[in-house]
């Protein structure tokens, strides 16, 4: 396969143009780093095609040529929140696809960031008393392709749609109320993909004890696709971008995190055999953590191809038809066992 077919399968579905479908992606995005060791669940965003970002905090419809923005939900960030991103920065810390490296390191990456946030988001994040780039969240709003590996599931959607999402973010209070158990990243993108069609996804009660996480997001709304083919659910694999930087990990649900960590299931296997329930719950995460594998799902195209190709491919005007768009097979997705309706 060669590199400019490799390029459009990769990017079919994110184009923003008229060559291509304009549509909602859920962005499922592994863990990485101290944090990620301890909660593999990983992010959750939804990028949008026809809705642009006015400002980070506002939204509009895209003009001619643009591309679209990343929204979602994120903790201690300028006190907001949702954050909206155009997507080349957020997948690169770029304004323009040729200035994506094509590996990086810690330090690389940390100047990109910090070079992106002193000339677009110094409002949002502001620079410390010392005049240097502040720690915390705010990383995670762009250059994400640097940090992890993320897969995308797209479903169509309208533009009358598109206006009736951007109106209603656009007139609430955009003000954080981050909780990790219950108003985290993937309960935003659960309440924009309901938005769009009502109980498309869903929280699970025996694999998450409740909680939403972006791989319970990915298997609903991929169930919710099967029973509904006129969304045409397609998706594909964005690399982590080579490098000295540290590998991303494998997306867990929360008992299937359990089941797949010594430093958990050790101490719960006791318990697992004195109460049946909870012994129950940990072999079910273990089911579903076996067969819905986010690659296998979306389908790995050539992750060997050069970062910067994706977006290279989003700004081309010469795109060929977008029947290349490799769709996901109705049967990889129906191949969930019926323990996942939960």
């Amino acid at each position: 396969m060669n590199r400019r077919r490799s390029g459009i399968l990769l990017i079919g579905l994110w184009l923003g143009t008229s060559v291509a479908r304009a549509d909602l992606a859920l962005l499922l995005e592994e863990p990485f780093g101290q944090f990620g060791g301890m909660t593999p669940t990983g992010h959750a965003a939804i990028y949008l095609s026809r809705v642009c970002a006015a400002t980070p905090v506002s939204l509009r419809r895209c003009n001619q040529g643009e591309l679209g923005a990343v929204i979602s939900r994120y903790h201690r960030v300028g006190g907001y929140d949702w954050i909206a991103i155009p997507v080349i920065p957020y997948l690169y810390a770029v304004d323009r696809a040729e200035q994506i490296p094509q590996e990086v390191g810690d330090g690389d990456v940390a100047s990109l960031r910090d070079n992106y946030r002193r000339r677009h988001l110094a409002k949002i994040v502001p620079d410390t008393s010392d005049g240097i780039a502040p720690e915390g969240d705010w990383i995670q709003l762009i250059g994400s392709a640097y940090d992890r590996t993320i897969y995308t599931y797209e479903i169509r959607t309208s533009e009358d749609q598109d206006d009736k999402f951007i109106q209603l973010l656009n007139s609430q209070v955009n003000k954080t109320n981050f909780r990790l158990l219950s108003h985290n990243c993937a309960d935003f993108a659960r309440e924009a993909i309901n938005f769009y069609y009502p109980k498309a996804v869903h929280r699970s009660l025996i694999a998450d004890a409740g909680i939403m996480t972006p791989k319970q997001a990915a298997k609903s709304l991929a169930r919710y696709a099967k029973r509904h083919p006129a969304l045409q659910l397609s998706g594909f694999e964005i690399p982590q971008v080579p490098g000295t930087v540290e590998r991303s990990r494998p997306v867990r649900g929360v008992l299937e995190a359990l089941v797949k960590s010594k430093r958990y299931i050790l101490p719960l296997a006791p318990l697992a055999l004195m109460h049946p329930y909870l012994g129950g719950s940990l072999v079910v995460a273990w089911i579903q953590g076996g067969h819905f594998n986010p690659r296998s799902i979306v389908g790995n195209v050539n992750t060997e191809a050069e970062p910067g190709i994706i977006a290279r491919f989003l700004q081309s005007p010469g795109i060929d038809s977008p029947a290349l768009i490799p769709p996901i097979d109705p049967s990889a997705a129906g191949a969930l066992p019926a323990v996942m309706n939960q």
